[in-house]
């Protein structure tokens, strides 16, 4: 059940993130802070569509050739609790390694904004610690979620 009480709020956002190939990167005189290992669009019954995250994530662990346990931080937006929970559940992940900078719902839910924030999150977060691997997975609505996964260059 998803009440107020277990739901981030809703506010308007906006941001970019500057994605580009390692080459143009060093012509631009730029360092890389992360790159792509493994990206995955998958859609579910949109009756059920906050366990989208669920198949994407499997799907991009699959891709990247990679174990969930390898994985040293996951950023899920919880729009709602019960997102990241029926997640951790399916994939049987850390709960200690799950959003630990704080989710949606202690640091909001900006539309427009979201999946920048969780990736910025995840990526300061990962060269922070020094860890390889990061995943961060969102729901888009209407059954469509998204994963994909990093690596600390």
């Amino acid at each position: 059940v998803v009440t107020a009480g277990n739901a981030s709020q809703i506010s308007d956002g906006a941001s970019a993130l500057l994605i580009m190939t390692p080459e143009r990167a060093s012509e631009l005189g730029l360092e890389p802070l992360a790159r792509f290992r493994s990206f995955a669009v998958t859609g579910v019954d949109p009756v059920l569509m906050l366990t989208g995250p669920i198949s994407a994530t499997q799907l991009a662990l699959s891709r990247a050739g990679l174990a969930i346990d390898e994985i040293e931080s996951y950023e899920v937006n919880e729009a709602f609790a019960s997102v990241a929970l029926a997640w951790l559940a399916d994939i049987q992940a850390d709960p200690e390694r799950l959003n630990p900078d704080g989710g949606a719902i202690a640091l909001g839910h900006p539309l427009g904004c979201s999946g920048a924030r969780l990736t910025t999150t995840l990526v300061h977060r990962m060269r922070r610690t020094g860890q390889r691997y990061g995943l961060q997975a969102i729901c888009e609505a209407g059954g469509m979620a998204n994963a994909m996964i990093l690596e600390r260059v």
